[in-house]
C-alpha cells in the first residue's frame, strides 16, 4: 500500500462526534482489507482519519458511499499521498477551495 489517504472532517460542519465510533467498523465492512486503517488525529478544527491504500481514488469512492449514507459528505475534504511524502492531491471536494494541509 503506497498511498496514504487522509478524509478530513470539519468540526464546524459536525452535530456531534458520536459518528467515530462507529464509522471505523462501517468502512472496514465496505473497503475489506483493501485499505488499512491507520487512526485518528483531532485538533479543535477537524479530526482526519488516516488509511493506506494501493488505490486512494477507488478507496475514496467507497468511503464516500458510507458518508453519503451517514450524511456527512458536505462537511468532509479528502487527498492523498505517497506514504512518507508531503505533496497532497486533493479528491474531495472537487473543487477544492484551499489547499490540503495537516494540522
Amino acid at each position: 500500500m503506497d498511498y496514504q489517504l487522509v478524509v478530513k472532517f470539519w468540526r464546524k460542519s459536525l452535530e456531534s462526534e458520536d459518528f467515530l465510533a462507529t464509522i471505523e467498523d462501517r468502512l472496514r465492512a465496505v473497503l475489506g482489507g483493501s485499505v488499512e486503517l491507520e487512526g485518528y488525529d483531532v485538533s479543535a478544527k477537524e479530526i482526519n482519519l488516516f488509511m493506506l491504500t494501493a488505490d486512494p481514488r477507488l478507496s475514496f469512492r467507497r468511503v464516500r458511499e458510507v458518508l453519503e449514507a451517514l450524511g456527512m459528505e458536505n462537511g468532509v475534504s479528502a487527498a492523498y499521498r505517497l506514504v512518507g511524502g508531503a505533496k497532497f492531491t486533493s479528491l474531495w471536494p472537487a473543487r477544492p477551495m484551499r489547499r490540503f494541509t495537516l494540522p
